[in-house]
């Protein structure tokens, strides 16, 4: 039942009752509210009054409707491909948020003997090492830890990457462009580092990314690996049907990026 304040329309009231659930995470984005015929028994209200109250809401972007289906919480998260390679500023400016970094460490370091296999450099070359906090609109929402061949793109640390789109610069400034990538993406528990830099409650579900972008001639430009905010993103692709003559689906594909 929702308390009934006369300088406000009945409607007006439970659009507020509902912000508040919403508010709250009684009602979770992506949720199905429940039926009109059950927000009227637990409000006290007639249907006329619940229709009202979703339908402002609906109009406000805070709920959608899918007939027949019900009415969900919008969900807020940003969506970004699995198919395409798009760095990270690229890909949400459409979303008209602002993108900017903190730049935890910007150095250059020798290639182990990891960075040397992933990278495709001697053991020991020098390797350009960016640690950021990706942020939308100030907000926290991913980690990337970027492994590039200094010799590929020699004083690169000389740009301030804290406002600066890294595959830019090294298609405007260097003449390499990423071409295609080789990514692998899983769910994991945020380290408390990871939860600690993004704003984030343990236990943390974030989405993990190992990825190597490479240049139209085959060489790595960069090795990343970086974590994004599963309550932030959600990945969407184009699938097909699978002929027998095609190679296996099992083997790694070139495929979209993470971040930036």
């Amino acid at each position: 039942m929702i308390e009934q304040n006369h300088a406000m329309p009945l409607y007006q009231a439970l659009i507020e009752s509902i912000l508040a659930k919403i508010e709250s995470g009684e009602f979770k984005p992506g949720e199905r509210l429940p039926s009109e015929s059950e927000l009227c028994k637990l409000y006290e209200v007639g249907r006329n009054t619940v229709r009202h109250a979703l339908s402002e809401l609906v109009s406000q972007g805070v709920l959608t409707t899918i007939h027949g289906v019900g009415t969900f919480v919008t969900d807020e998260r940003m969506n970004k491909t699995a198919q395409f390679l798009f760095g990270f500023s690229k890909e949400m400016s459409p979303h008209g948020v602002e993108i900017t970094s903190d730049v935890l460490a910007a150095e250059l370091i020798s290639a182990d003997a990891a960075l040397s296999r992933r990278l495709q450099v001697q053991l020991g070359s020098e390797v350009v090492f960016l640690y950021r906090v990706r942020k939308m609109d100030g907000e926290p929402v991913a980690i990337e830890r970027s492994y590039l061949p200094h010799e590929l793109c020699p004083g690169i640390l000389e740009y301030d990457f804290a406002q600066r789109s890294l595959y830019e610069t090294l298609s405007s400034v260097y003449n390499r462009k990423p071409d295609h990538a080789e990514q692998e993406i899983e769910a994991s528990l945020a380290t408390p580092e990871v939860a600690r830099l993004l704003g984030l409650a343990a236990p943390a579900v974030v989405l993990v990314f190992h990825r190597e972008t490479r240049l139209a001639n085959g060489k790595v430009i960069e090795y990343v690996d970086s974590e994004l905010r599963a309550d932030r993103f959600r990945f969407n692709s184009q699938l097909r049907p699978y002929a027998q003559s095609e190679p296996s689906i099992f083997r790694r594909l070139p495929i979209g990026d993470a971040a930036e």
